[in-house]
């Protein structure tokens, strides 16, 4: 099985054009009171802080269960065309899968898949599935549980 969350890159650019116009804006109308003259500061720190936690979630999501390993990336949204700089990406063979579990927190979603190397360690990788939609979050379970269900009945 494969999947993806191709489909929010348009939808995070969006995010981030409309804080930037917000951010401007704000300053702006801030700048034109006398009575808030700090104002405009605490706009730029808040966007900042807002921005920082977007783009601290907004990662591609890559599952591709198909053939005798698994395959899973994450990357960052923004530039990844260009900049290689946020990839985390594992292939596993399906053997080697041990278990899984996902987290869900209130703005944050993860993935977590431990599964040994070939010296029989144990290792945790874990993988943002924060833009993923429920639907798609559903078929990953579904091919890591029967993953790890056929894993079990050939021990």
């Amino acid at each position: 099985m494969r999947t993806d969350n191709g489909s929010v890159r348009n939808f995070i650019i969006s995010v981030y054009f409309v804080l930037i116009v917000v951010a401007v804006l704000l300053a702006t109308v801030f700048q034109s009171f006398d009575a808030i003259s700090d104002g405009s500061l605490y706009v730029f720190f808040g966007t900042l802080v807002v921005a920082v936690i977007i783009h601290g979630i907004a990662r591609f999501f890559e599952y591709d269960s198909d053939g005798p390993n698994l395959i899973i990336i994450n990357r960052g949204l923004l530039l990844s065309d260009y900049l290689n700089y946020r990839e985390h990406k594992i292939e596993i063979e399906k053997k080697k899968v041990l278990g899984f579990k996902i987290k869900r927190f209130y703005v944050y979603n993860q993935l977590v898949v431990l599964y040994s190397d070939r010296h029989d360690k144990q290792h945790k990788a874990r993988f943002n599935v924060t833009l993923v939609k429920r639907r798609k979050l559903r078929y990953i379970r579904q091919s890591l549980s029967k993953i790890i269900k056929e894993n079990k009945k050939t021990k």
